[in-house]
């Protein structure tokens, strides 16, 4: 028997831990799939696409810097992908139309709902940047139904854009926007959406954003504590979580979609922080 044919595509891809989690998936599950990095040149991201399910490929992740381009290429597109302008999944449907879905706003909720027992319910949540990343999540949190979302980023004007456009379907929900400055705490759940963790950067935010009892949680992740969440640690964080609880979840849904069996995930996800 073969294996089905995955892959995640993007440039760079080397460092990607996406064949090592859906390797752990398939032998956990007895699925038949073989999964691979692809490096895509910049200029033929459609090119490569094209040419893995040609030659029999059944499903991709997509990363940096394709995500906008994987939604553009599409011919369908779930709700999710529709709402959060990108894609990080792709397969083809019955009639071999491309489809394009988003699993990154299920995966960050499911790791801090389900994995760390966050309650979002309710909750008063500052959301930092207005990039792919926010945009990908902010619908599956939204639905979650927190008291209050703020949106905050550099530049003003993406933020309120983002808020406009999750406004309009979660009308219920305190939605707004700012800049850095102006956020004013303390929040219940504060989310990094930024990359300023990778440069070892931080968003220009004042401390009183942290309360006794704010969780705090960067989308990125690192074999040591990020630069944001060791900062929020300093201010009083009561807890800190990095994204790579978000990444195998993420992952997780992505092999839902492809081959409807759901994968148990803290098993991978431990493995991942020991490897």
């Amino acid at each position: 028997m073969t294996n089905d044919l995955y892959a995640v595509v993007g440039n760079p891809i080397s460092h990607s831990k996406s064949p090592r989690i859906h390797s752990l998936f398939a032998q956990q599950t007895g699925e038949a799939v073989e999964y691979t990095a692809i490096q895509a040149p910049l200029e033929d991201f459609a090119g490569t696409v094209h040419h893995f399910f040609d030659h029999g490929g059944k499903g991709l992740n997509i990363t940096v810097p394709f995500k906008e381009q994987a939604w553009t290429l599409a011919e369908h597109r779930t709700h999710r992908a529709e709402l959060a302008g990108a894609a990080n999944t792709l397969y083809l449907d019955q009639e071999d139309q491309l489809v394009a879905d988003n699993t990154d706003g299920v995966g960050i909720v499911r790791d801090l709902r389900d994995n760390h027992g966050v309650p979002l319910k309710g909750a008063r949540v500052l959301v930092l940047g207005a990039g792919g990343a926010v945009r990908g999540v902010l619908g599956p949190l939204l639905d979650e139904q927190p008291a209050s979302v703020v949106v905050a980023n550099r530049t003003v004007a993406r933020a309120e854009a983002l808020a406009r456009l999750f406004g309009r379907e979660h009308s219920g929900i305190d939605l707004s926007a700012c800049g850095f400055e102006q956020v004013e705490g303390p929040f219940d759940l504060v989310i990094n959406g930024t990359s300023a963790s990778l440069k070892g950067d931080l968003p220009a935010i004042t401390a009183d954003v942290i309360g006794a009892d704010t969780v705090v949680y960067d989308m990125m992740y690192s074999l040591q504590t990020t630069t944001f969440n060791q900062w929020a640690l300093d201010h009083g964080a009561v807890r800190v979580f990095d994204g790579l609880g978000m990444l195998v979840e993420q992952a997780a849904e992505a092999f839902f979609v492809w081959r409807g069996v759901r994968p148990e995930t803290s098993a991978v996800t431990e493995e991942l922080r020991t490897d």
